[in-house]
């Protein structure tokens, strides 16, 4: 890794996390890497913090696909993201000084809303903001698939398939699998009214469109991710799998299922 030398650091400003960043900066100029100020600059960005901050460093620095993303838990063990502890400096320095170092690709969803372009490395969800059935008409391709009577839907990578998704009887996906899962949120069911009722997978070549009927119900709450995308009488939501990857170090002992087994077993 010896031409991956630049590293920026990502957390919540807080008197505590000054302290240990500063640490952490002192250590990796002592191994020869250079600590930048912007991440445009950086060709390492170190998420100091939990699964959610690391979210946010990946979407404040335009989910690069030319840098590696590292991510140092605080607290606790590390998390899904998060593959360190900020504590284990030693297990750090290792991994960043090999230079036979693994990679591993996490894959991100192209969502556009009434033509507005995002990308998502967990999930795009979508629900109801008043108490009122919220419906959409579900697109596969050009197939008219159903119409979702219910709460919402949740539409994910296999990342972001573990914890809201899993919470809402959605499947762990390996994340080797190009595909999106889509979830219902309490769709209604009854003689009337028919969907799907289970989660199902798409594959990296199909596109899903969810068509909102402007029944009055067209202020839907947008989450990407963990940010909300504040928006009014939103018509179209497309979602389709994206062709850039975030990159990550990959650690021994340390795999995917390694993960869900350490954080929900």
């Amino acid at each position: 890794m010896t031409d991956r030398r630049n590293i920026y650091f990502f957390y919540k400003k807080s008197e505590e996390t000054d302290e240990q960043c500063k640490k952490l900066k002192h250590l990796a100029e002592e191994h020869g890497f250079r600590v930048v100020h912007h991440h445009n600059e950086a060709n390492i960005i170190a998420s100091i913090g939990g699964d959610g901050t690391f979210l946010q460093a990946v979407r404040k620095t335009n989910f690069r696909d030319d840098c590696l993303y590292v991510g140092v838990a605080k607290k606790g063990k590390a998390h899904l993201y998060a593959d360190f502890n900020i504590h284990d400096t030693d297990k750090m320095i290792e991994a960043t000084n090999s230079e036979q170092i693994e990679v591993r690709k996490y894959p991100l969803i192209d969502v556009t809303v009434d033509g507005t372009s995002f990308q998502c490395l967990n999930e795009v969800s979508i629900r109801s903001s008043i108490i009122k059935t919220f419906v959409m008409d579900v697109y596969i391709d050009d197939l008219h698939f159903e119409t979702f009577r219910g709460d919402g839907m949740i539409v994910s990578t296999p990342t972001g398939s573990t914890a809201y998704n899993k919470s809402v009887e959605g499947a762990v996906v390996d994340p080797l699998l190009p595909c999106i899962q889509v979830t219902e949120l309490a769709s209604l069911n009854n003689n009337t009214y028919r969907t799907l009722g289970s989660p199902f997978i798409l594959s990296a070549d199909r596109k899903l469109t969810l068509k909102i009927v402007q029944d009055g119900n067209d202020y839907p709450i947008i989450g990407l991710d963990n940010e909300a995308f504040s928006t009014m009488h939103v018509k179209e939501v497309e979602v389709s799998l994206s062709g850039k990857m975030i990159k990550t170090i990959k650690l021994k002992d340390n795999s995917f299922w390694e993960k869900v087994r350490r954080t929900f077993l």
